[in-house]
């Protein structure tokens, strides 16, 4: 029995199951359930849909072009039944699955390798926005103060921001002298 794939989602289709369908021109459509067919007659375009492979593969997160890719083309050519035959090609499928497994993992790791910078620049941008919610002092080193006899003063906040109520705007002056003063305007 031949394993077809479906015309949508390109997931297996197993013999008995799915839905098959035929056009008027004579051309066969397989579907693995119905949520693909629904979708089929929908007129709906599988690239758009993120569920579908042909999104993954389009969206840049699967394989495209790959030299294990090509075994799984469907070969109509009969061979006599020969055992050393069969037993190679099992090999050879196991083989291809796993350097196929092999190139996936590299090419997730290619593809997920920004990331991991990226979450920590917005990290540092979280904490440099909210360091005013921090504590001024680990509690390690206030520990370690305190084992040393010396004594432990909370520092005040740099610079406390004053609430600003209804149409008052809070604007800050540059001084000639480089300072900073901040000011309250009533509207």
């Amino acid at each position: 029995m031949r394993i077809e794939t479906c015309y949508f989602c390109s997931q297996p289709c197993y013999p008995s199951k799915g839905i098959t369908f035929v056009r008027n021109d004579a051309r066969v459509f397989r579907f693995c359930r119905s949520k693909c067919h629904k979708n089929f007659k929908m007129k709906r375009n599988p690239r758009k849909l993120k569920w579908t492979k042909a999104f993954r593969k389009s969206a840049g997160k699967e394989m495209v072009v790959d030299s294990t890719l090509t075994f799984a083309a469907r070969r109509n050519v009969p061979v006599r039944y020969n055992r050393d035959l069969v037993a190679s090609t099992l090999k050879a499928m196991e083989r291809v699955s796993e350097i196929r497994a092999k190139r996936e993992r590299v090419f997730y790791k290619k593809r997920m390798a920004g990331n991991k910078e990226r979450e920590r620049e917005a990290n540092r941008k979280l904490v440099a926005e909210n360091e005013h919610l921090l504590p001024k002092m680990r509690a390690s080193e206030r520990k370690a103060l305190e084992e040393n006899g010396e004594e432990v003063e909370e520092l005040p906040l740099e610079r406390e921001k004053s609430k600003v109520f209804g149409k008052m705007k809070q604007r800050r002056k540059v001084l000639v002298d480089g300072g900073v003063e901040d000011e309250m305007d009533m509207d």
